[in-house]
Order: C-alpha cells, then sequence, then structure tokens
C-alpha cells in the first residue's frame, strides 16, 4: 500500500473511533472472559505491562487483578477519557502504538488486543511489531490477537458497493477492507490468516511460544492469538 494512503487510514481510523467512542465503550465495557487465560497465565505481580490500543479501558480489571503496573495507550482522546473516567486509579496516555513514548525494555509484557488488525500497511504492521518488541524487556511477553475476518472479507469482495468505493482509494491491498462500524461508515481491517500472523511476528525476531484462535461471544466470533517470547540469545 502506498505509503500517503497507509497514513490517511490511519488518521480516518482515529477520527471513527473518536466519533463512536460513547457508544462503543457502551457495548465493549466488559473484558471478555474467553481471554482470561491470556492474563493470569503469563503475567506475575509487579509486572509492569503495556496495553496497546487499550481504548475504553475494558480489560483493565484483567491486568490489575494479577497485581501488575498497569499503562494503557490509545491514540483517540475521547476513549482515552473514558477509560480515565472509569478507571481513575489506571494510568492512560494518549499516543500512538507506531511511535511509542517509552525507553527501551521498559516492561514485563506488552499486550495488543484486537488492534493490529487496524494498521494498514505491511510497513506499518512490521513497525507495530518492532516497536512493541524494542520496549519489551528481555524475556518478556508480546501477546496479540487479531479478528478472523475472512468470511467478511468475502461477503464485502463479493458486494459490488465495495468494489465501486475502492476505485477511489490509490493501492488498496488485497486484505483490506472497510466495513460500518458502530454506526460509523468504512472503518479500516486488515483480514489476517494464522500463517500471516505468525509470519509478522516471527520476522520481528521474537520467538512464539503459544497461538491459536479464541471463539468469542454468542455466534461465536472467532479470533487468532500469539504468545511470543523477547528471548535472550545465548
Amino acid at each position: 500500500m502506498d505509503k500517503k494512503e497507509a497514513q490517511k487510514i490511519i488518521g480516518e481510523t482515529k477520527d471513527v473511533y473518536n466519533q463512536i467512542a460513547e457508544k462503543y465503550a457502551s457495548v465493549r465495557d466488559e473484558a471478555w472472559s474467553e481471554m482470561d487465560f491470556l492474563f493470569g497465565k503469563f503475567l506475575k505481580s509487579g509486572d509492569k505491562v503495556l496495553d496497546l490500543g487499550c481504548g475504553n479501558g475494558r480489560f483493565y480489571d484483567s491486568f490489575v487483578k494479577n497485581g501488575v503496573f498497569y499503562l494503557g495507550i490509545d491514540n483517540s482522546e475521547n476513549l482515552i477519557n473514558i477509560a480515565r473516567k472509569n478507571h481513575s486509579e489506571g494510568e492512560f496516555v494518549l499516543a500512538s502504538a507506531l511511535n511509542l513514548p517509552f525507553n527501551d525494555e521498559e516492561f514485563d509484557a506488552v499486550y495488543g488486543i484486537a488492534i493490529l488488525h487496524h494498521i494498514p500497511s505491511e510497513d506499518l504492521r512490521n513497525l507495530f511489531v518492532k516497536e512493541a518488541k524494542r520496549v519489551l524487556k528481555k524475556d518478556g511477553y508480546l501477546i496479540l490477537t487479531v479478528w478472523d475476518l475472512k468470511e467478511k472479507r468475502e461477503q464485502e469482495k463479493s458486494n459490488k458497493k465495495f468494489n465501486i468505493f475502492n476505485l477511489f482509494r490509490q493501492r488498496i491491498d488485497n486484505d483490506d477492507i472497510f466495513i460500518p462500524w458502530y454506526g460509523a461508515q468504512d472503518c479500516y481491517f486488515y483480514t489476517f490468516t494464522m500463517e500471516t500472523f505468525k509470519r509478522i511476528v516471527e520476522d520481528s525476531g521474537l520467538t512464539i511460544i503459544e497461538h491459536g484462535e479464541i471463539l468469542v461471544g454468542k455466534k461465536p466470533y472467532r479470533n487468532f492469538y500469539i504468545v511470543a517470547k523477547n528471548k535472550i540469545k545465548k
């Protein structure tokens, strides 16, 4: 994807979440219990943890019940304000996951729950993982989830309106889709397979120690997850 177009989409996605913040926060106000194992299994008391794309802080309790020091970031001003209101005892920072305002090797664990599929272009997705690795301590964990959007992608690709819309987009990648999102139009998503998900993590030099699928909700919705470790080279 063209770099200019990728940056444009980053700005549009931020605008979408600012626009829908109140509605989004009211609907997604609780953590997904199906993901509980990603917290207790890989955290210990006293760990310093970074939550990338924390949104309204919906996973805050899942983190702090493990006795960790929590820090959440998001690039949506409105979502950060909601997170601060809902969890006044927490620390929430307005920042981009592509340019983290933290020192190298500062965190014991870095989480990115349902955020990486909002990052356009292979270059920026690689940058996302590399920035997460940069602030991760040696032997620390990077834990990522993305949605399995294959079915949605096939539906959208057969939609005449979708194809006409994309004529006005420059250098859209084959696995990119734009779908309505909580009342906003045309929010960007990248369609991962498990293979492409694993490759982007492995290419950063991290070691994958666990991966799989998580089924969430009544439908249910499929999610891919990866747990990777920043192993010390011997």
